[in-house]
C-alpha cells in the first residue's frame, strides 16, 4: 500500500477476486483527506458516497450498519475525514482477507521476481 507499484499489483489481484472496489474506495478516501477546499470536499464526498457507500452502487463496499449510519448522518456537512471509519474497516478487511491470498499469488511472486531482476541490473 506504500508504493504505487505495490498498490497497482494488489489492485490487479483484487480485480481477479472481484473486489477491486475496496482498493478504489481506499484510494479515493486518501485523495479526499488531502483536500482543503470545502466545495471540492463536498463534491468528492458525494462522489465517493454514490460510488462506494450507496446501496444502489454496483461498486458498494461492505460496511457494518453503524459505520454506514454515521456516514449518512454526516453527509449533510462532510469533512475530509467523513469516511475514516469506513476506510479503516475496508483496510482491515483487505489486510485480513485479500492481502494474505495476494502474498501467495502468482501476481505477487511475479512482482517480486521483476523487482529482484531490476535490482540485479542496477
Amino acid at each position: 500500500m506504500l508504493t504505487p507499484a505495490g498498490r497497482n499489483a494488489f489492485r490487479e489481484f483484487l480485480r481477479t477476486e472481484f473486489s477491486e472496489e475496496n482498493m478504489l474506495f481506499w484510494m479515493a478516501c486518501e485523495e479526499l483527506k488531502k483536500e482543503a477546499n470545502k466545495t471540492i470536499i463536498e463534491e468528492k464526498a458525494r462522489t465517493i458516497y454514490e460510488d462506494y457507500i450507496s446501496i444502489l452502487s454496483p461498486k458498494e463496499v461492505s460496511l457494518d450498519s453503524r459505520v454506514r449510519e454515521v456516514i449518512n448522518r454526516n453527509m449533510g456537512e462532510p469533512s475530509q475525514h467523513i469516511f475514516d471509519d469506513a476506510q479503516l474497516q475496508i483496510y482491515t478487511l483487505m489486510h485480513r482477507d485479500s492481502y494474505p491470498r495476494f502474498m501467495n499469488s502468482a501476481l505477487y511472486k511475479d512482482l517480486l521476481q521483476s523487482l529482484s531482476e531490476k535490482s540485479v541490473e542496477a
